[in-house]
């Protein structure tokens, strides 16, 4: 292990030998306007409408699919926005059992907040909404917060919602892993219950493997999301150097990734940057490390065609600002201690939460909040903040990490400092679970107001 010269935190350096305290070391160092009533909604808004439905997935290469829930709607498994753009989403609920569409990392947004402001879909009913795509970046879209011990896993959607400034690239693809706990019956079980028996399956974009062809001096957007239900996980590129561009859907100071690789909690996402400086031909291997192995989940293969420049572009800019602050106010912030891991006290599932518990904190908009997030249990603990981005906080408390996040991850014993703005007022979700497949999610809230 190293540290890492922009970020002070451990990262890594050979993807095969991490375990999952490396993973979480390397963790720290990588890392929407309110929904209108529907009868506000202008008769001319494009319409994406969404299913909450029985599905199924290939993976076993010989076998029959596995059955699994997932959120249908356009064929492609990736929704596309432009900041700024308005859309109404309209989902129909096919499942015997409700759902809460979940929408990861977008802020701002208290109307469309799961479970505070709208309650679970029931089966066999619709609901129809309208949001404004507030922020540039890569974020997911699930009906996982209410899925423990459901009767099926379900599958995650990637989001892209893009700048509205040119951002030079060739390409801008987006990747989602996914994990799935198989049976020897072919049942993949659902997060929240004992995974005893069962084989682990990853998936990229829904497949076991993956080609992704380019051309010499092509560079490429490569949007990295960790759909795992519970584990901490290293995406690594062999022999091409990538460059961290943004985190959790909102843009940092471009950094170099210590070896190739970053670190992704569940639900994190990284955007990077890689220019084809191989030879055509030459095949990169993508590998997937989630704490115990490492495997090939997909190659970046160079074309035998002529190059698409004579030269590789010059470095890459600070990808556009979605107009977070700048600077926070630590003097005057909200402290708040979070205990994360022990006995469940406030912390409950979200099938029995309700919107009349007793909030985390309230805070004033506008004000600065600091939370002091201590794992008391005996597994990493991973926090997520709906409705707002935070920073990471330097040890001392006398700064921050060039980055924002909204998902985080902390280890046993330790204790992780985070800082954000109350720039959002409403009611808005924190979610807590173990690194472990049958520990429960669970959630509180928080209120700016």
């Amino acid at each position: 292990m190293k540290s890492d010269p922009v970020t002070g935190h451990r990262t890594i350096l050979q993807v095969p030998h991490l375990n999952r305290r490396e993973l979480m070391a390397g963790l720290g160092a990588v890392a929407l306007d309110p929904v209108l009533p529907q009868a506000a909604a202008a008769q001319s808004l494009p319409t994406l409408a969404l299913q909450a439905k029985s599905d199924a997935i290939a993976l076993r290469p010989d076998g029959p699919k596995t059955p699994i829930w997932s959120l249908g709607g356009p064929t492609t498994d990736i929704l596309r926005f432009k900041r700024g753009d308005t859309s109404e989403i309209a989902l129909s609920n096919q499942l015997p059992v409700p759902v809460a569409l979940n929408w990861q990392g977008m802020g701002g947004s208290p109307a469309s907040e799961p479970l505070l402001a709208r309650l679970p879909l029931a089966s066999n009913t619709n609901e129809n909404s309208i949001i404004s795509w507030r922020h540039a970046g890569t974020f997911m879209s699930d009906i996982r917060l209410l899925g423990d011990g459901q009767a099926r896993p379900s599958k995650a959607r990637a989001v892209v919602v893009q700048e509205s400034e040119i951002v030079t690239v060739d390409r801008d693809e987006a990747f989602l892993f996914e994990d799935w706990r198989v049976r020897p019956d072919g049942i993949a079980i659902a997060p929240g219950t004992d995974p005893k028996d069962t084989s682990t399956v990853a998936t990229i974009n829904g497949q076991t493997t993956l080609d992704i062809p380019a051309r010499v001096n092509e560079r490429l957007r490569l949007r990295f999301i960790n759909g795992f239900q519970r584990n901490i996980i290293a995406i690594k590129i062999e022999k091409i150097y990538v460059l961290v561009m943004a985190l959790d859907g909102q843009p940092a100071e471009p950094f170099s990734a210590r070896n190739g690789a970053v670190v992704l909690a569940p639900g994190g996402r990284a955007d990077v940057f890689i220019d084809m400086t191989t030879s055509p031909g030459a095949v990169s291997s993508v590998l997937l490390h989630d704490g115990t192995e490492a495997r090939q989940i997909a190659r970046l293969v160079t074309s035998n065609e002529p190059p698409i420049r004579s030269a590789p572009l010059s470095a890459a800019p600070a990808l556009p600002s979605n107009g977070l602050p700048e600077r926070l106010d630590l003097k005057n912030a909200l402290r708040v201690d979070v205990g994360l891991g022990g006995p469940p006290a406030d912390w409950i599932p979200p099938v029995n939460f309700a919107s009349a518990a007793t909030p985390a904190f309230r805070a004033k908009p506008g004000r600065t909040v600091v939370l002091a997030l201590t794992n008391r249990g005996d597994r990493p603990q991973v926090f997520h903040l709906h409705g707002h981005h935070f920073r990471l906080l330097d040890r001392l408390d006398d700064g921050w990490k060039p980055f924002w996040l909204d998902t985080v991850a902390i280890e046993p014993g330790q204790t992780q400092r985070i800082a954000f703005a109350a720039d959002h007022p409403g009611r808005w979700l924190m979610e807590a679970m173990a690194s472990d497949w049958a520990a429960p999610r669970l959630v509180r809230w928080y209120g700016v107001e």
